[in-house]
């Protein structure tokens, strides 16, 4: 089977901006990959002039939100790394091991690498805070601020226009719909930091079972 992976650009983001950039572009790829019917919900960032669309889907809200919390909770043991998210499509087949029994096997189609680099700040460090915001005007580091900020909404909305020009252009490798009861194929979503290397030999072991993948930068 053929394996597309999506390495998505990496952003530079502060502590209390992570939530609202993760629930960006997963509930992005989630929609843009979802099957049956839907009742799509638009979304307005709190601190970005961005709007995405979610599913409309209880458990996929539930499950990126548990998973975005597992991120935060990562972060911040581990502040000095960069961290990710990956995004995993697969089928799931039942194989018969023996008279008695059958295993789940997981072909993955498809996965999507999103890169944060969080920003660490002291304790006490104003950038730590979401009342760092209010600030004097005419401060220099409230402007410095404002231009990160643009920044990063800029690469945000990079981000989400490279995940439609991916699902745009690779539709070839998605497996046929079986059943359309369902809001999405079968995914995972894991994560690591830059030095989780059994993260990296999970990801060894997936290619080994689904072929080597096409790159997309």
């Amino acid at each position: 089977m053929n394996c597309e992976v999506c390495q998505l650009k990496e952003l530079d983001v502060e502590h209390f901006e992570i939530r609202e950039v993760l629930r960006c572009i997963l509930h992005t790829i989630m929609f843009h990959r979802a099957l049956g019917l839907l009742r799509p919900k638009d979304v307005d960032l709190e601190l970005f002039d961005i709007t995405y669309t979610q599913c409309g889907d209880v458990e996929v809200e539930k499950k990126i939100e548990e998973k975005i919390t597992l991120f935060i909770d990562r972060v911040e043991k581990h502040p000095n790394r960069k961290n990710q998210i990956c995004l995993s499509f697969c089928e799931v087949k039942n194989k018969q091991a023996s008279w008695f029994t059958t295993k789940v096997e997981r072909f993955y189609w498809e996965h999507w690498y999103i890169n944060l680099n969080v920003a660490h700040h002291p304790k006490g460090h104003p950038g730590k805070s979401h009342l760092s915001k209010v600030v004097d005007p005419g401060e220099s580091a409230s402007e410095e601020r404002s231009a990160r900020r643009t920044v990063l909404e800029s690469s945000l909305r990079e981000v989400m226009f490279q995940i439609i020009k991916f699902v745009n252009e690779k539709k070839d490798h998605i497996p046929a719909i079986s059943n359309l009861e369902c809001v999405t194929f079968p995914y995972e979503i894991t994560i690591s930091s830059s030095s989780d290397s059994a993260f990296g030999m999970d990801v060894i072991r997936r290619m080994l079972q689904t072929g080597h993948p096409t790159m997309l930068s």
